[in-house]
């Protein structure tokens, strides 16, 4: 079955010079996304709509927060999965370093062959759970010991902290990202920690996303997170909007 949007002008305007690369990855998830546990198995005809150009959604704002940062240290996609929103986040802003990070060994290896078939020199991967990066006093408990740095493309890339055991982690990013990773109350003490002071959280989330933000207040609070907003993010001409909440790190 055939993606509604195969043939439409409509991704090729919304994403400009990233399209070709989101062409190829579009192409990648047809053929291998569902048998490798990366889409599910009515995913393949809303591609292009609820994956990659909902991803896409949240670039404005990725780029409007690394605005505001004097020094660039990058952005974090937490549980990039199939590579939603990082790789897309990646792809459309090629000179901004992403780190992808992903505990699953499968997926960081489906997502170390996205990185070598786009040729996104501005990708690193890192295999670890959130927790692992994270304090123990701020992090939810029960966090697995290992932590993996994975190596991709071009052999000399590598995480900068990836030396580093979990405990002594220290990269801190401009900007972490996420898309359908866990409730705001879960996020915000994982994510937030990541950032730089005057970073900023921007996460992708549905109709639910008002809901779920005022319920996190008091873990946002106690992870030095301030100016909460939920945001529509439009996805395109005729197609349905989606939303980012945005946190800032003190």
């Amino acid at each position: 079955m055939q993606d509604a949007l195969d043939g439409n002008v409509l991704p090729k305007t919304i994403l400009k010079d990233a399209y070709d690369a989101m062409q190829l990855f579009h192409d990648k998830l047809v053929k291998e996304g569902e048998l490798r546990g990366v889409i599910g198995p009515r995913d393949t005809t809303i591609l292009w709509e609820r994956h990659i150009l909902n991803s896409a959604g949240v670039v404005p704002f990725v780029t409007e927060a690394l605005q505001h940062q004097q020094v660039t240290t990058g952005v974090a996609d937490l549980g990039s999965g199939g590579g939603f929103p990082g790789i897309v986040i990646a792809s459309c802003l090629r000179d901004v370093p992403v780190t992808l990070i992903e505990p699953m060994e499968r997926r960081i290896q489906w997502l170390s062959e996205v990185v070598d078939l786009l040729e996104l020199d501005n990708v690193s991967l890192l295999r670890a759970r959130a927790e692992e990066l994270v304090p123990a006093s701020i992090a939810h408990p029960g966090t697995p010991t290992e932590q993996q740095a994975v190596r991709f493309g071009n052999a000399e890339h590598e995480h900068r902290g990836a030396s580093q055991p979990p405990a002594g982690y220290s990269q801190r990013f401009n900007v972490v990202t996420c898309r359908a990773v866990a409730p705001m109350r879960k996020l915000a003490p994982l994510a937030l920690p990541l950032l730089v002071p005057g970073g900023q959280l921007v996460a992708l989330k549905g109709r639910s996303a008002p809901q779920e933000l005022a319920k996190a207040l008091p873990m946002i609070k106690k992870a030095k997170g301030f100016r909460s907003r939920v945001l529509e993010a439009p996805v395109g001409e005729g197609l349905e909007s989606t939303h980012v909440v945005i946190v800032e790190k003190r």
